[in-house]
């Protein structure tokens, strides 16, 4: 793990960590993106969601159309 100095502080910090430990300056600029990655789970729920819906959906309308051939045939 790579280790820098904080500027307000002059401890080490990793260079991964959002905020030094001893003085809680931010580590890294916090951004819009930065907050949705971290903080918003629900959007990879959603669509997690909305994609087995649809192949819930497609499943059914396939297995609707077997059935049909297979009766008509």
């Amino acid at each position: 793990m790579e280790k820098k100095k904080c500027p307000q502080c002059k401890n080490l910090i990793l260079k991964t960590s959002p905020t030094c430990l001893y003085c809680g300056r931010p580590n890294k600029f916090i951004t819009k993106e930065y907050v949705n990655k971290k903080w918003n789970k629900d959007n990879k729920k959603n669509v997690f969601d909305y994609i087995f819906i649809n192949k819930y959906i497609v499943f059914i309308l396939l297995l609707m159309f077997i059935i049909f051939i297979i009766k008509f045939s």
